[in-house]
């Protein structure tokens, strides 16, 4: 069987019957045959939402975010069926899918929850002559294209927003893990949600497909998140439209550790931020920043809980290949190997959880996200070489920092160039807090209060009384 487009609220095959075939990334074979979209289903699936965008705005915000609830109830009861889905695409353990789902789903409930909170004001003007009128109002069609990492959680908080403020989607997941996607828009469905409000396409021609929406001036918003190299691409195509934009791109985590830091908590902290869905996060630790008077204890530590983790296989050949390679590079910069290091014989593309200690900055782990579970180890003497060694990326999603002084960590804190920080915690992602970056990592947020805020216009009334 193949797994259709989902337009106008219809399963539909793509132009010409085309398809491609997903993997499992733990046996290299093929899990599921997917319809392979062309630039005309692209431009149906925006039709239908542009024909849906007027009645979806006008639908009581009591009804879109009861369609939430619903959807989130379906989600949580359908968890171990979900698990097993997304283990079988992505590759990660089912216990860390399982995770995902909660966490996903949990978008789901804060944003229905807020689809009732979307309020205006009234204010008298300062000469008392008028009367200042703001209300909120859908921003309209939105484009949505959601990264393989985590297939089900990278939708809900973009859909959750969308459809609580009352914008209609076209959904474009990545190609490597579409089934996801997939069966949330039959869960949505099943939900409630009107025909046309949520639109899926599956292709592997991601941009000759996804182009020709770009510049649609129909469209009204661009959201992605993905690298910053197609960022980058996707921000100058929405420049011709104007569009709304919001990027979540890629990281490069600063993991620090100061001299007066609990160690075990630290390396509790690290095994979170490095290991959660195999290292494959924008916001897994990428740089170890640990003080040099507890840098062999620290790694010796971590290394041992390392050598004990459950991992399951990279996405593909391809991102294994590029941590390999990484590695491969630091050795030669004269890094030691104190677990890990080197592709496992069989099938999968497996890849064993890592630690490099004596690594310099000039090799290239030092400036590229990894991607996968390896950890390398710097070491640093004084807090303000910490941070200097912290900011030193063009990337600021997420940082970590662990210490036991109060003054210390308030100065961290501030001082680090980054959308997000944990202080003494290894995961600081939260259906209630905003997630974003600064820097080469994107604008814009996801989740909290300032999530739904992506998704709608401010508009002003002057009114004379």
């Amino acid at each position: 069987m193949t797994h259709q487009l989902f337009i106008a609220g219809q399963w539909r095959d793509a132009e010409g019957g085309a398809t491609f075939e997903v993997e499992n990334p733990a046996t290299g074979e093929t899990l599921a045959t997917v319809a392979d979209a062309s630039a005309a289903d692209g431009r149906a699936a925006l039709d239908a939402a542009v024909a849906a965008q007027a009645d979806w705005a006008r639908t009581a915000p009591r009804d879109r975010g009861e369609i939430l609830r619903r959807a989130f109830e379906i989600i949580t009861e359908r968890t171990d069926e979900l698990a097993e889905q997304m283990t079988a695409e992505m590759g990660k353990p089912v216990s860390e899918s399982k995770a995902e789902i909660a966490y996903g789903a949990e978008f789901f409930r804060w944003f229905a929850e807020e689809s009732v909170r979307i309020a205006g004001r009234h204010s008298v003007a300062p000469n008392g002559a008028t009367r200042l009128l703001t209300l909120k109002q859908p921003v309209g069609p939105c484009l949505m294209i959601t990264p393989w990492n985590f297939p089900l959680a990278m939708g809900t908080r973009k859909i959750g927003p969308a459809i609580a403020a009352g914008c209609t989607m076209v959904v474009k997941p990545a190609s490597l893990t579409p089934l996801t996607m997939l069966t949330l828009g039959e869960i949505l469905t099943e939900a409630g949600l009107p025909d046309g409000v949520l639109n899926i396409v599956t292709t592997k021609s991601t941009g000759e497909v996804m182009e020709p929406i770009i510049r649609d001036p129909r469209l009204r918003k661009l959201t992605f998140t993905g690298s910053t190299e197609v960022g980058r691409t996707l921000i100058e195509q929405a420049a011709e439209g104007v569009l709304r934009v919001s990027m979540e791109l890629g990281g490069n985590a600063p993991f620090l550790v100061f001299e007066d830091a609990d160690l075990e908590k630290a390396v509790d902290g690290a095994m979170l931020a490095k290991m959660r869905n195999i290292g494959e996060a924008c916001t897994a630790a990428n740089r170890f920043i640990v003080h040099e008077s507890l840098a062999e204890e620290f790694s010796r530590r971590f290394a041992e809980r390392m050598e004990q983790a459950e991992v399951g296989p990279l996405v593909e050949a391809k991102q294994r290949d590029k941590v390999a390679e990484l590695v491969d590079d630091a050795k030669e910069h004269g890094a030691q190997v104190l677990t890990g290091g080197e592709v496992p014989a069989g099938a999968g593309y497996f890849y064993p959880p890592t630690v490099l200690t004596g690594v310099p900055t000039e090799a290239r782990v030092w400036r590229e996200e990894i991607f996968g579970p390896v950890a390398p180890i710097f070491t640093f003497t004084d807090d303000d070489e910490a941070l200097r060694m912290a900011n030193d990326t063009e990337f600021g999603l997420v940082a970590y920092a662990f210490t036991q002084s109060y003054s210390r960590a308030i100065k961290v804190y501030e001082g680090l160039e980054t959308g997000m920080v944990g202080i003494n915690q290894g995961v600081v992602s939260n259906p209630a807090a905003p997630f974003g970056g600064m820097k080469a990592s994107g604008f814009g947020r996801e989740g909290g209060d300032e999530g739904i805020e992506e998704y709608l216009e401010t508009k002003y009334v002057g009114l004379a009384p």
